[in-house]
């Protein structure tokens, strides 16, 4: 069934595929070149720019909303329970340990209080307290809050599921 003929024609069939691709590949890269083009020793300009703001302070521009004061206050504790969902796999709320420390009565403990829990290094070393603006830093996005974190999270994006977040933990007490 399977002869040297065969396999060699299998082989051959392979390379010229690959060698089509790899000839398309270099005759798109020259015909659609989009990086810049330098003449001599000038480098020549694109034919036009889009201009997004971002070189007059755009990004503060699109930052600028409701403080975190202002969406704590009408925060939804009840709609944080839903996005406790999220902790869940590594958080509980029962007095015991997970993956994670215990979250009940996180707001305003101390960071890396829990005992008999093994933090991380950068954990302990961050200090103070659980504060709700601290836990909104926090929850934003936790490898750059807490540098060495243990934390896989990636973070919530959305303000407002990081303070209904708090606000569910906070009614959680101690």
């Amino acid at each position: 069934m399977f002869d040297t003929m065969t396999v060699t024609k299998a082989g051959g069939a392979l390379c010229g595929a690959l060698l089509i691709f790899l000839l398309g590949k270099w005759a798109a890269e020259s015909l659609y070149h989009t990086g810049p083009v330098a003449h001599g020793d000038e480098e020549v300009a694109q034919a036009y720019t889009i201009d997004t703001g971002a070189s007059e302070g755009g990004e503060e521009a699109a930052a600028e909303g409701p403080s975190f004061e202002e969406l704590f206050a009408s925060a939804d504790a009840a709609a944080g329970e839903k996005v406790f969902g999220k902790c869940k796999a590594c958080h509980k709320i029962d007095g015991s340990n997970g993956t994670g420390p215990h979250l009940d009565g996180v707001v305003g403990r101390a960071v890396a209080g829990v005992e008999g829990f093994g933090y991380s290094d950068g954990m302990v070393a961050h200090g103070g307290n659980w504060e709700p603006a601290v836990l909104d830093a926090f929850l934003a996005n936790p490898k750059q809050a807490v540098p060495g974190t243990k934390m896989s999270f990636a973070g919530l994006p959305k303000p407002e599921d990081r303070v209904n977040l708090i606000a569910y933990l906070q009614s959680l007490g101690g």
